[in-house]
């Protein structure tokens, strides 16, 4: 067995995208990785490959999960479109309407609409000591305290952790139930979705074991503790390399999605399907339309970074945020370099899930050859 091994499956007229997951292994330092692309539901790459675990010799299986950061914002924002395609909750009510808590400080108004699009003003929470980051009653409970960064409504600054935390909290009071049992019961479970927000003892015995690097965002952040990236994250664990017992296994909708890139392939595709093909799909169609507009384009205040931003989505922008030649593909990287997204007008889902991070903050030399070589293929096949 070799550490540039790769399995799965993988389509005629998609062998171009195989030899660049290949390459990534052996020309940019790939250790473990798998990549999953769907077209209306069905899968036409399925690879995984390399090392889970370097220490140990750990293969990467097919069903290794693995923490995709940020890709969860994207995962988290379909069952908030799905709930409010149902009627259970509606973006521009206050949020206070669901918690009234939220309302001190100020915050009376703030819509979860605001929240979505990272422009209500609550980037972190001051009173918040390191490692409570795991806790979401303190967490939630230092939001609703917490008084606005800047005026809801007027600077596009990236709710980088607080994002997933204020949504969660108003789908638990909209419908009783936590955002784990909800995304399993809503949207992962009946599509049959290998991806989870909080995982048991057993599921992570089947996680890779991610490998930080200096430059990625969160060690940036860390690193200078008074900047304002510095203060979005300042509740995370010193010492925290996102294999702990404490990171698994806590409710961080944000940033500790960890599932297979099968699934969340499948679930971009799904959605898109919805509106490509009008495909039965677990959003109503309007309300996902309303979820991948644009919001605002333009620069972000805590990055400097240039993008497109739809109601909890990136929105197709390269080379920042690149998602193929669709301006309308909508889904979230993550940070060190995961990719999910789904292209409307195709029906494709697209999702790269690697355990070496990247440093930096864009999306990284490996995931930008593979999305290239994806859209290739589908021209050359249509």
């Amino acid at each position: 067995m070799t550490t540039n091994r790769v399995e799965g499956f993988c389509a005629p007229g998609f062998e171009p995208v195989k030899a660049v997951f290949e390459a990534n292994f052996s020309e940019r330092g790939e250790v473990g990785a798998a990549l999953a692309i769907a077209v209306r539901g069905e899968p036409v790459v399925d690879l995984w490959g390399g090392m889970a675990d370097v220490q140990s010799g750990r293969a990467w299986e097919s069903d290794t999960l693995v923490c995709m950061m940020s890709v969860a914002k994207g995962v988290v924002s379909l069952l908030v479109h799905r709930l409010a395609g149902l009627g259970v909750i509606h973006l521009d009510d206050p949020i206070a309407r669901w918690w009234p808590e939220f309302a001190a400080e100020g915050k009376a108004h703030i819509t979860l609409r605001q929240v979505l699009a990272h422009v209500a003003g609550l980037p972190y929470a001051d009173d918040l000591p390191r490692g409570s980051l795991y806790d979401w009653v303190r967490v939630t409970t230092a939001l609703a305290a917490q008084k606005p960064a800047f005026v809801p409504g007027e600077v596009r600054c990236y709710h980088s952790a607080t994002m997933g935390f204020i949504a969660g909290e108003v789908l638990r009071r909209a419908t009783g139930s936590p955002i784990n049992e909800l995304l399993q019961a809503e949207l992962c479970g009946p599509l049959g979705i290998d991806f989870r927000i909080g995982l048991t003892l057993a599921e992570q015995s089947r996680c890779a074991t991610m490998i930080p690097s200096p430059g990625n965002i969160l060690d940036i952040a860390r690193s200078r503790p008074d900047s304002l990236f510095g203060r979005m994250w300042y509740p995370i664990a010193d010492d925290e390399d996102f294999n702990s017992r404490a990171w698994r296994s806590a409710l961080i909708p944000s940033a500790n999605g960890h599932g297979t890139a099968r699934g969340v392939a499948r679930l971009y595709s799904v959605v898109a399907s919805e509106l490509a093909f009008g495909d039965p799909g677990p959003v109503e169609p309007a309300a996902l339309r309303a979820g991948i507009a644009e919001q605002w384009a333009g620069r972000e205040h805590s990055t400097g970074m240039f993008w497109r931003q739809g109601l909890g989505f990136f929105l197709n922008w390269p080379p920042n945020r690149p998602m193929g030649p669709n301006p309308a593909t909508f889904g979230h990287s993550g940070a060190g370099g995961a990719q999910g997204f789904g292209d409307p007008d195709s029906g494709l889902g697209f999702c790269y899930a690697p355990n070496r991070m990247h440093s930096g903050i864009d999306i990284g030399p490996r995931a930008t050859p593979l999305i290239e070589a994806t859209f290739a293929c589908l021209t050359r096949l249509n």
